[in-house]
């Protein structure tokens, strides 16, 4: 196959930041998804409804004058998150979502919540008014490998907190291992999961091929081959409960080349061309329009796009670096081939 057309995807786990930064990275996205899942991690968190929607206008701000795009906002959960702020939230018909970071997991995630079982009334209240709950799903226990980091969070925190409230929709975002895999397909239909590009293409030797590699580093970190393919098999399998989730997170070249390197891989200037390369290698891009198009609207119970994109199976050369904001930043796969390009009209 050399031409596809699909529905035009969604995006349901997207970084934007703020600022000059969003305007640099905003149409990547927007040249490629009709709708994105908005991550609320800014400095500070976006928290409430009111802030939610001053990023929201913000975001439309900065979209280009052609694009034709919505953002679908979220709020970020804290132990100080009350249900009357849930009820705002999903009476504002732009919330899609309320965001669990445990505290310290990943980037701008120190204002998370420590104890999760402090939130159960917020999770009642989104369970009584069908507001999904995202989650970044990774124990911060100094004391767990952190190769096993999501196995031991749904483990500990996943499953007694579905047992507690057995109709809250749940994701489990950018799912890593086969625990998650398994944790979604054998999970009731309010249990669902997204799958970011790199998580499909890449395992954890991809970290220290010829040396550390930090523009391969993100959290939850890359994992085993045995991971990877079961992440793959669940991707092409059809099961509509595994959906597009690109994660793309922008981070200055000097953040991720220094003694603490932060974690975040940005692949929103080629991401649905990586989806259709790791499709192809299994010989699935039939299944590629469900995943990208579908499974994701369905779950968030949000119409199916109407529109269409065109990939087209020709080579091309990712650039040594963009630039987010005033910075210059790496993206994925930078100086090298993707096999997919987006068909230009």
């Amino acid at each position: 196959m050399h031409r596809l057309t699909i529905t035009r995807p969604d995006d349901w786990h997207l970084h934007l930041r703020d600022g000059d930064v969003l305007g640099s990275v905003l149409p990547d996205t927007a040249r490629r998804f009709r709708r994105a899942i908005i991550m609320p991690n800014l400095k500070p968190p976006v928290t409430t409804v009111e802030a939610a929607a001053e990023y929201r206008e913000r975001i439309l701000a900065a979209l280009p004058e052609e694009a034709d795009f919505e953002p679908l906002m979220t709020l970020y959960l804290t132990e100080a998150t009350t249900p009357g702020m849930i009820e705002a939230a999903k009476a504002s018909g732009f919330i899609h979502g309320v965001k669990l970071y445990p505290a310290g997991a990943t980037t701008n995630a120190a204002s998370g919540v420590a104890d999760i079982r402090r939130c159960y009334p917020v999770f009642e209240a989104m369970q009584r008014v069908d507001l999904p709950l995202l989650v970044h799903g990774e124990v911060t226990d100094p004391e767990v490998d952190i190769f096993d980091r999501e196995a031991v969070f749904i483990e500990r925190h996943l499953q007694p907190l579905i047992r507690e409230f057995p109709e809250l929709r749940v994701v489990l975002e950018h799912t890593t291992t086969e625990s998650g895999v398994e944790f979604v397909e054998s999970g009731p239909e309010n249990i669902a999961a997204t799958i970011t590009p790199q998580h499909l293409l890449y395992n954890r030797n991809a970290l220290f091929a010829g040396g550390i590699r930090p523009h391969h580093y993100c959290l939850p970190v890359l994992k085993r081959e045995r991971h990877r393919q079961t992440l793959l098999r669940a991707a092409t399998s059809g099961h509509p409960r595994f959906f597009l989730g690109t994660d793309s997170a922008p981070h200055p070249r000097h953040a991720k080349e220094s003694a603490c390197g932060c974690a975040g891989i940005y692949s929103a200037h080629a991401a649905i061309e990586f989806y259709a390369e790791a499709f192809a290698s299994v010989d699935a891009l039939d299944k590629l329009e469900a995943f990208a198009s579908f499974h994701g609207p369905d779950f968030y119970r949000l119409p199916r796009n109407t529109d269409s994109i065109t990939l087209e199976r020709v080579d091309w050369t990712v650039p040594e670096a963009v630039l987010f904001g005033h910075d210059p930043g790496v993206p994925l796969r930078a100086g090298e081939t993707v096999a997919w390009q987006l068909a230009r009209y």
